[in-house]
């Protein structure tokens, strides 16, 4: 029988190590799995290579990880923020590599990983900094960058509800990176709300199939503070 279910985060976090490349949904709070977050903090892997939308806000979450300075190099769109001050003395400090790129070239990324495609072409960037070193070519008279997958090893997500096999739904928005993340890793681990029996989650509304889902727990639902804010 399949059963993709963990009985804990710190089971659900087992065999993350040291130099992983780790993607982690979220788009600011929304859809941040904060508790599978602080759980590889516990768990104690380091030297980690993470993936995801922002470079962490305040000293939660995603910035607490890099607070306690597992994180050797982080690959994201928007690492800096009114409350962005963790990511900001790191990077000063030259204590944490930086690897940035425009957010939708960044869900391309994802995706092609994910799809099993090579590499892609894109407008996005061409002519700044971030086409330095990089293949480009004249299509149709407009120029493009050559862009490449981005692999992890593991993508912690956050979704809404799950059953035993893995099949996930999410509420809104939070959903943002998490379904590319998940097919674009070797092993994906997904924090849920509700776990229902099989066959009770449409196949119609299934969005995330558990073909891509290596483990599920489930956390409690706690209510998304707001991010990317400077206190007074």
């Amino acid at each position: 029988m399949i059963n993709k279910i963990s009985p804990s985060v710190e089971e659900a976090l087992a065999g993350i190590y040291d130099g992983a490349t780790i993607m982690i949904g979220g788009f600011g709070g929304a859809g941040q799995p904060a508790e599978l977050i602080d759980g590889l903090i516990a768990q104690g892997a380091k030297d980690l290579v993470i993936v995801n939308n922002n470079a962490g806000n305040a000293e939660i979450g995603l910035a607490a990880l890099l607070k306690a300075g597992r994180v050797r190099k982080i690959i994201c769109s928007f690492p800096r923020q009114a409350d962005s001050y963790v990511f900001d003395e790191l990077y000063h400090s030259k204590k944490i590599e930086l690897e940035l790129v425009p957010q939708g070239n960044l869900a391309e990324r994802i995706r092609a990983a994910g799809a099993g495609i090579g590499a892609f072409f894109t407008p996005t960037g061409y002519g700044t900094e971030l086409a330095d070193g990089k293949e480009t070519r004249e299509i149709n008279g407009r120029h493009y960058v050559l862009e490449y997958p981005i692999h992890a090893d593991f993508a912690l997500i956050k979704a809404e509800i799950g059953d035993r096999w893995g099949n996930l739904t999410y509420r809104k928005t939070a959903r943002n990176f998490g379904p590319i993340m998940a097919t674009a890793a070797k092993c994906t681990i997904a924090s849920v709300h509700e776990i229902v029996e099989l066959g009770d989650i449409d196949p119609e509304v299934v969005v995330t199939p558990g073909l891509f889902v290596k483990r599920i727990v489930k956390v409690p639902r706690t209510a998304t503070g707001p991010a990317g804010f400077k206190k007074d």
